[in-house]
Order: structure tokens, then C-alpha cells, then sequence
């Protein structure tokens, strides 16, 4: 799939290590509950890696998201076991762009994956599916800011076969910054 208007339908679906059959697909306005349901499955420390803090519900940004995926700006995937209504969220991934003080146009990715999937390589396939989504529609640098004791996301970013750069910023986090080649021709 290489053409922009395509995006809106992006599904993959995919095996995991352990044999699970999964559908890395793009966030839909009847995602909030699914979402909501995940948010309250995860672990107390899998929140704090991903939010940088505890909390009890999913905060709003999130879930306002979805109604603002552009592509251009905003980009939310889910990953879910099931079909129709057994479906179940177990992953998403996020960005959010915008222009970058050297005028190019970067965006900050964050990711969630359910405990009980974590290692079976679903956060490098978002990654992957949401770098060639980036490109296609003008986006150069993916960026986030990762816990530095949260060695799992660190790996996966070092895994992607993307250029990268780190640097530690305040209070335990380092800033990723991953270069988005352009496309195979």
C-alpha cells in the first residue's frame, strides 16, 4: 500500500511469536470503549512506563485523538485479537506531528502493548507500520521520550534498522530521535 488515501483502511494482519493471530489496524471512533477496557487491563508499572506517572483512566487526549487522525498530524493504530464484537485492543501506537524548529516535519510516537504480548515484537511492527505511514505523508523524524530504565522500548527503537540518536534530557528520560529515510523506489 503506497497511496496516501489508502491509510484510512490500513490493516495488517500478522502471527505472533507464540502463534496468536493479531491485526495491527488504524484507531475508529467505536475504538473508545475497546481502548478504555485495555487502559484498565494493564498493569500499574506498564501505565507508569507509558504515562511517566500512575493513573486510574486512560486521560482524554487519547481517546480525543482518534477523531483528529489525519496522518498528517495525528496517527493512532491499534493492535486486537479477535473479530466483531470478541474483538479486544492489546496494543496501540500513537504520533502526533508537527513542524520541528529546523523546519522539518517530525512526530512524537508513544506505544502501549498489554503485558501478557509484550516480546513478541508487536511494538517494532507499529513502529514499522507507522514510519511507512509517517513517510508517505511528509513526515522525516519519529521522536519520543522513553524512561531510561525502560530497556524493552530502548531495544526496539535500536532494533528498527533507522538511524538514531539519544540523548538523555531531564529526570531519567532520553529523547529518541529515529531519521525516516525516504521510501524504496
Amino acid at each position: 500500500m503506497n497511496d496516501k488515501a489508502d491509510d484510512r483502511h490500513f490493516s495488517q494482519a500478522l502471527t505472533l511469536r507464540k502463534g496468536t493471530p493479531v491485526t495491527i489496524r488504524v484507531m475508529r471512533p467505536d475504538d473508545k470503549n475497546r481502548l478504555e477496557a485495555a487502559f484498565a487491563g494493564l498493569d500499574p508499572q506498564s501505565i507508569y512506563t507509558r504515562f511517566f506517572g500512575f493513573r486510574k483512566e486512560l486521560p482524554e487526549g487519547p481517546l480525543k485523538r482518534i477523531a483528529a487522525i489525519d496522518f498528517v498530524r495525528v496517527l493512532g493504530l491499534v493492535v486486537t485479537t479477535g473479530e466483531g464484537a470478541d474483538e479486544i485492543i492489546i496494543g496501540s501506537a500513537t504520533y502526533v506531528a508537527d513542524t520541528a524548529p529546523d523546519g522539518t516535519r517530525e512526530a512524537e510516537v508513544a506505544f502501549t502493548i498489554e503485558e501478557d504480548y509484550q516480546g513478541q515484537g508487536l511494538a517494532g511492527k507499529l513502529l514499522a507500520a507507522m514510519a511507512a505511514i509517517a513517510r508517505r505523508h511528509g513526515i522525516t523524524r519519529l521522536v519520543a521520550e522513553v524512561l531510561a530504565g525502560n530497556a524493552a522500548m530502548l531495544s526496539v527503537f535500536q532494533r528498527s534498522s533507522l538511524p538514531m540518536t539519544r540523548k538523555r534530557v531531564e529526570g531519567g528520560v532520553i529523547r529518541v530521535e529515529l531519521e525516516l529515510s525516504p521510501p524504496p523506489a
